[in-house]
């Protein structure tokens, strides 16, 4: 697999779809935290470790419904392996007027648009969620 990000926002994007609850996926520390950004924003209901019989390491997602509808209406991948997105922190976009997130890869870790120009970091554009 070449882009595991890519990969873990079309798995939930297609659950989200077909209106499945929770996504599992392979475990990296990348996507943990990216899914910990996505608790904290109220975008998912949990994280968690399933039981797996199976010696590979697994990361639980529990998706977050109001009223049968998604809390996430669309997920987009920003940069990818073959093409690379860098901003300054005075250049990273407003998504959907504020109402969206932006995903940033600084040199301090994962961090929100909100976060990333609170704290002056650019960095690495992962993804955009509204």
């Amino acid at each position: 697999m070449t882009d595991p990000i890519s990969d873990m926002l079309t798995q939930i994007r297609n659950a989200i779809a077909v209106g499945k609850t929770e996504v599992i996926l392979p475990y990296s520390h990348f996507k943990k935290r990216l899914g910990e950004i996505l608790v904290k924003q109220g975008l998912l209901e949990e994280l968690f470790t399933p039981s797996s019989r199976t010696k590979q390491q697994l990361l639980g997602l529990k998706l977050r419904y109001t009223n049968g509808k998604s809390v996430i209406g669309n997920l987009e991948r920003v940069s990818r392996p073959g093409q690379r997105i860098y901003k300054k922190a005075d250049q990273l976009p407003h998504i959907r007027s504020g109402f969206g997130l932006t995903i940033i890869s600084t040199s301090k870790g994962l961090y929100t648009d909100k976060e990333a120009r609170k704290e002056h970091l650019g960095g690495e554009v992962i993804c955009q969620i509204w």
